[in-house]
């Protein structure tokens, strides 16, 4: 075997301090594709890289594997782009699940509105029009007699017409309120976690209001949902200054990056 076919290094924890890659390191990576950076410093480019019989072999940021080809970027060390690992990134996964959820939250409030609107002056009720368009929830073994959006659609049906379209505007707003949470959840931006926080904890009430008139899946799954979305972005994310505040947020949003282990090493 010559100098060039021989393989690279063995993963150490000494260069991994968090341990071998995780499923969701790996994961992320076999789904987004792997980072890889060239630092403009030559030693610790030297230790980044291994040659194959194929050509060079970069190692991946996130995972830890070495990559055939040329590094996606180039650049000073200190400019390496923001790879979450670890800890960091198992929380990212969680608050875009969130995200998911605030989005759906949105599509059924959308839903509210359209109904809202659509059969202020008709006498057709909401139960027979999901019989009618969403004939699958049937299917489905789903008694939509039991689902609280549909009960709070049929009682707002009953009130005098003039007031359904300040009950459309307000829904249509709650909805607004849910897709900005969804963005800024799903773009892991820190707004948008106090945005969540506070709008989440407003409604809080009101659903407490709700289960004491009547407890339902659906009003109990949602109100379960929130009061446990609010408890882990604030614990979490440190927000409102807890643990540490912003400071130790940064520090765990970055984590243990390879090329400052790999800085450690060339100081040593």
């Amino acid at each position: 075997m010559t100098e060039t076919d021989k393989p690279p290094p063995p993963l150490t924890e000494k260069a991994l301090p968090t341990g071998r890659p995780s499923r969701w390191e790996l994961w992320v990576c076999g789904h987004r594709g792997h980072v890889t950076y060239h630092p403009d410093e030559a030693e610790l480019a030297n230790r980044l890289t291994a040659r194959s019989a194929q050509g060079p072999l970069w190692r991946c940021l996130r995972c830890g594997d070495y990559v055939l080809g040329a590094p996606i970027r180039r650049g000073p060390a200190d400019q390496a782009p923001l790879v979450l690992r670890g800890k960091a990134l198992r929380q990212s996964i969680i608050v875009r699940l969130l995200a998911i959820e605030r989005l759906l939250r949105a599509i059924l409030l959308g839903f509210a509105v359209w109904a809202v609107i659509g059969f202020r002056n008709s006498q057709e009720t909401i139960q027979q029009a999901v019989d009618r368009y969403v004939p699958a929830l049937r299917a489905a073994g789903i008694n939509v007699d039991q689902l609280a959006l549909v009960q709070d659609l049929e009682k707002a049906l009953q009130q005098d017409p003039s007031r359904l379209t300040l009950i459309a505007v307000l829904l249509a707003g709650y909805a607004v309120l849910e897709l900005i949470e969804a963005a800024g959840l799903w773009w892991l931006k820190r707004w948008g976690e106090y945005f969540a926080v506070v709008a989440t904890s407003i409604f809080l009430p009101l659903e407490v209001r709700e289960l004491l008139n009547g407890v339902t899946w659906t009003r109990a799954a949602a109100f379960i949902i929130n009061v446990a979305a609010v408890l882990y972005l604030v614990i979490s994310k440190r927000l409102f200054g807890i643990r540490g505040g912003r400071a130790a947020y940064d520090t765990d949003r970055r984590g243990e990056q390879l090329l400052e282990v790999k800085h450690r090493a060339l100081s040593t």
